[in-house]
C-alpha cells in the first residue's frame, strides 16, 4: 500500500512521512525531493526558471512514477499535487491519501514567505492557496488527520487511522 501525505506547505508531509515511514518500516519518498534530484534544481529554480506549469508536469509525471511501484512506501507529495485532476485520480487508485490538516494560525507561524517558497511570497498567498486547496483535500483524501502538533504523534494517529480503516 501507498500512503500519500497532502496538505498545506507547513502541514508537516515530510517531516511526519519520514516518521511514519519508520514506524511502519516502509520506504520514504518526498517527491519534492525526487525532482530536485533528477532535475538537478530546487523547486523555487524550476519556479523561476521554467514557470509552475513546467514544475506541474514533473510533478504529475513523478506521481506517476511513484504509483507504479507496488512497493508499500509513504509518499509526501507537494501541496499543489492535488490541483491537477489526473493527479487526485492517480492518488485514489494507487494509494490512501492522507490530509495533514493545519489551522491557518499554525501554518502562519510555521511558513513565511521565502524564496524557497515560490507560491508564497506574502501572508495573504498563504490565505489564498488555503482557501483554493483545502476543499480538494478534504474532497478526495480518505483519512484527514490534525496535523498541528509535533511529528511523533502526527505519524501515531495516522498509523491508528489506518489501522481501523484496514
Amino acid at each position: 500500500m501507498i500512503i500519500y501525505l497532502v496538505g498545506m506547505p507547513g502541514s508537516g508531509k515530510s517531516t511526519v512521512g519520514g516518521e511514519l515511514a519508520g514506524r511502519l518500516g516502509i520506504p520514504f519518498v518526498d517527491l519534492d525531493e525526487e525532482i530536485e534530484r533528477i532535475d538537478g534544481r530546487p523547486v523555487s529554480r524550476i519556479f523561476a526558471e521554467d514557470g509552475e506549469a513546467a514544475f506541474r508536469a514533473m510533478e504529475a509525471e513523478m506521481l506517476t512514477k511513484v504509483a507504479a511501484s507496488s512497493d508499500p512506501s509513504v509518499v509526501a507529495c507537494g501541496g499543489g499535487v492535488v490541483l491537477e485532476p489526473a493527479n487526485r485520480v492517480t492518488l485514489r487508485a494507487t494509494g490512501t491519501a492522507v490530509f495533514l490538516d493545519v489551522p491557518l494560525e499554525i501554518l502562519q507561524r510555521r511558513v513565511r514567505p521565502a524564496a524557497d517558497r515560490p507560491l508564497i511570497h506574502s501572508e495573504e498567498d498563504l490565505v489564498r492557496l488555503l482557501k483554493q486547496r483545502e476543499p480538494l483535500y478534504r474532497e478526495f483524501a480518505a483519512h484527514v488527520v490534525d496535523a498541528s502538533g509535533d511529528p511523533g504523534p502526527v505519524a501515531a494517529a495516522i498509523e491508528e487511522e489506518l489501522r481501523w480503516s484496514a
